[in-house]
């Protein structure tokens, strides 16, 4: 090791900064969080170094440096941008055995500042030596991604009960086995999910009972979105990646099936029309079953679970057999799919409003609040609507629409499938009979459609079927 990593207590220690450009502002932001006594030395300062000095932030010397400047330091940090001061900076510190860094040069260090993922008091750090400081960025983004934020609170939680568990175990070997069960268990995940009363009730009958709380499993309802894997969120990522059972639908895309873990129990529950794998009342038991085995269950849902996913029918049932469950929300089919095809759902030339309303209720039929789906200056998104579409563009002429409203088909949206249909509603029943898109496919109806061909971005990543007739596919 160039430099062995070490954390300094310099909370109320008197610190300098030599320099006050946009640098040593950065630096001055970064001491302040560890609550150190601050001086500035620079003959000017930054508008936002003098606003933390009117504010008692900071001290600010406004001269050059000094090496009195030196005195009662326990850190110094220089970033001018003369090289001959940052120079002398390092000798004069080095001499009085003071830590000093010199920006963005390593050989004039006896400290550097690392790239620091800060989940207080969990503090993690990344360091090249100084060799790379954008690699140990690229680094420190990575290892952001697998961090909850949740962690400082369950460091916290630990700092609580540390001597309680020291108390109740003796032996250090027994005390280590109990915290690894512990944070690797629900109890961590009680945690993140802001869930501090359930936690500490864990906690406590885990002491009671020298185990961590397995009796009952949890259930997290995690949305897919609409089918690319970068859209996933950190948190649905991390759950996936940690569930014992993985229950899914037919929704879910396959890149992001394979995102879950390896070794976990899938168990398959799709629905399609006229036939369902299961029905959703055994759905909602089968959550309640295994987590009551102890299981950590991923009810995992194409889209977002809360927008025609039925997610409220399942946490229902769960909250009723008083069941841990957490939601994490996703990108919903509609501005997912509208985004990848190049068309906002709003804008104020276009539509000052978006609706999202599903192609059929639970009867099967269509008997939507059509006068409403039919006011000007709206986008009306509709979610499993391909085989009602006849009836979709029926009604909608017959309470007012016009006939030229153009109308977009979105196949697969945001996957290398994606299709891109566009149309009016006079003509877009011919395209479906000619073109033949395969469900899922969104229908978009509103203004915005016209600008779709101007702004369509998104290209697949392989070459597309033929005959759609938009270059968005």
């Amino acid at each position: 090791m160039d430099f062995l990593p070490i954390f300094l207590n310099i909370r109320k220690q008197p610190c300098l900064i030599v320099g006050g450009g946009e640098v040593a502002a950065r630096k001055v932001v970064l001491l302040l969080k560890a609550a150190a006594r601050i001086r500035v030395v620079a003959p000017r300062i930054t508008q936002e170094l003098e606003l933390l000095k009117e504010h008692g932030k900071i001290e600010h010397l406004a001269r050059e440096y000094q090496e009195e400047d030196l005195a009662d330091c326990r850190l110094v940090i220089a970033a001018t941008d003369d090289p001959a001061v940052n120079r002398t900076v390092s000798e004069h510190a080095d001499r009085r055995h003071i830590p000093v860094n010199v920006v963005d040069q390593p050989a004039l260090c006896s400290f550097i500042v690392p790239s620091i993922i800060d989940r207080s008091p969990v503090v993690a750090a990344v360091s090249t030596s100084g060799a790379s400081p954008v690699l140990a960025r690229l680094i420190r983004t990575r290892l952001e991604t697998l961090i909850p934020a949740g962690y400082g609170r369950l460091a916290e939680l630990a700092r609580r009960y540390r001597e309680q568990v020291k108390q109740r175990f003796r032996k250090p070997s027994d005390r280590r086995l109990f915290w690894e069960n512990v944070l690797s268990s629900g109890i961590a995940e009680r945690v993140f999910s802001g869930h501090m009363e359930e936690a500490d009730a864990a906690m406590q009958r885990a002491l009671e009972e020298n185990s961590p709380d397995t009796i009952m499993g949890e259930v997290y309802l995690v949305g897919g979105g609409p089918g690319d894997p970068d859209l996933l969120s950190f948190r649905a990522l991390r759950l996936m990646q940690q569930a014992d059972v993985v229950v899914y639908d037919r929704l879910v895309a396959k890149p992001i099936l394979e995102m879950t873990r390896r070794d976990a129990e899938r168990i398959y529950v799709g629905k399609e029309r006229d036939h369902h794998a299961m029905r959703q009342e055994e759905i909602n038991q089968l959550l309640v079953r295994l987590a009551k085995e102890g299981k950590r269950v991923v009810r995992l849902k194409g889209g977002d679970p809360f927008i025609f996913g039925r997610g409220g029918e399942e946490i229902d049932t769960l909250s009723s057999e008083s069941v841990p469950f957490q939601v994490v929300p996703a990108v919903t089919a509609a501005s997912g799919c509208a985004a990848y095809a190049g068309i906002p759902l709003t804008h104020r030339d276009y539509a000052q409003s978006v609706t999202f309303v599903t192609g059929h209720l639970k009867d099967g039929s269509m008997n939507l609040n059509w006068n409403q789906l039919a006011q000007p200056n709206q986008t009306v998104v509709f979610y499993m609507g391909l085989l009602g579409l006849p009836v979709i563009c029926r009604e909608l002429i017959a309470h007012g629409v016009s006939p030229e409203m153009p109308v977009a088909l979105v196949q697969q949206g945001t996957t290398e499938n994606q299709r891109v249909f566009t149309g009016t509603l006079s003509n877009i029943q011919e395209i479906v009979e000619r073109e033949k898109p395969k469900p899922p496919t969104l229908i978009i109806v509103g203004k915005v459609v016209e600008l779709q061909e101007k702004l369509s971005w998104y290209k697949a990543p392989k070459e597309p079927r033929s005959g759609a007739t938009s270059p968005a596919q």
